[in-house]
């Protein structure tokens, strides 16, 4: 099943996605709902972010190829985590599919984009173990974590690099039924592919960080978990369009726009 947020009559709203319409709901995909009878074409509907999370959990470094690359661009040697770390993110920089990211003025010249699977929490989990981990996942989605590099590296903490207003596009929905053996990153930028990738060969799985965060932090459903990209971004230009596909799920598209 795919859960999609759209707005009806200005109000946000989850959405079943049931071929090419969106059936409206009352209640959340996490507890009770019921459909309303309204539907809408997806096509020309503007989609949400999937959730806003109480918790926006990011992994930073997770598939060796990036840590790797982006040692050699940085001119240091690299560090392979020995154990599964997470940051945070900040909702005020969530926004949907096909959404334009707004990159602020001072940003600098590198621009990146970052496809991510998202592991969206589904059930409320305290202290699990690594079997019982994907128990509580409902379904994923794709993130693109854009980086202000400038910013990332030049600040003391990445409040403005990877959180700006619009940096976090999350989307286009969630996915429930997934094999995650089986899915494929790949990234295009104004339609020509730039980065292909499995998406489970990471260094720490999905179950190991929902059993390693659980241990002392609840989480919540509707929370968020964005697990970390290989590879590296070129520097993207004003009017760049980015696609994030991750097959079993879907497409996300984002224009990025300079401020001026």
């Amino acid at each position: 099943m795919r859960w999609a947020r759209i707005e009806v009559n200005g109000e946000p709203t989850f959405a079943i996605v049931e071929g090419d319409q969106l059936a409206a709901v009352t209640g959340t995909p996490f507890g009770d709902y019921q459909k309303t009878g309204d539907t809408v074409p997806l096509a020309g509907t503007q989609l949400l972010p999937p959730v806003i999370p109480q918790t926006f959990y990011c992994v930073g470094l997770n598939y060796l190829a990036h840590i790797l690359e982006q040692a050699e661009r940085k001119g240091i040697e690299p560090k392979v985590p020995q154990k599964p770390d997470t940051g945070y993110r900040l909702q005020c920089a969530l926004t949907g599919h096909e959404n334009n990211v707004e990159v602020p003025v001072g940003a600098g010249e590198r621009i990146h984009y970052e496809g991510e699977l998202v592991a969206v929490i589904g059930k409320k989990g305290k202290h699990l173990s690594q079997e019982e981990a994907l128990d509580i996942v409902f379904g994923y989605t794709i993130g693109n974590d854009v980086s202000a590099r400038d910013w990332q590296y030049g600040d003391n903490t990445m409040w403005r690099g990877k959180n700006s207003d619009t940096f976090k596009p999350m989307g286009p929905w969630i996915e429930t039924d997934i094999d995650l053996d089986a899915l494929e990153t790949v990234v295009s930028v104004n339609g020509e592919e730039t980065l292909r990738f499995k998406t489970n060969e990471m260094l720490f799985g999905v179950a190991e960080f929902i059993s390693t965060i659980s241990q002392n932090c609840t989480l919540q459903p509707g929370d968020v978990i964005w697990m970390g990209t290989d590879g590296t971004s070129p520097n993207l230009v004003d009017g760049d369009v980015v696609d994030i596909n991750i097959n079993q799920i879907g497409t996300l598209t984002n224009k990025y726009v300079w401020d001026k």
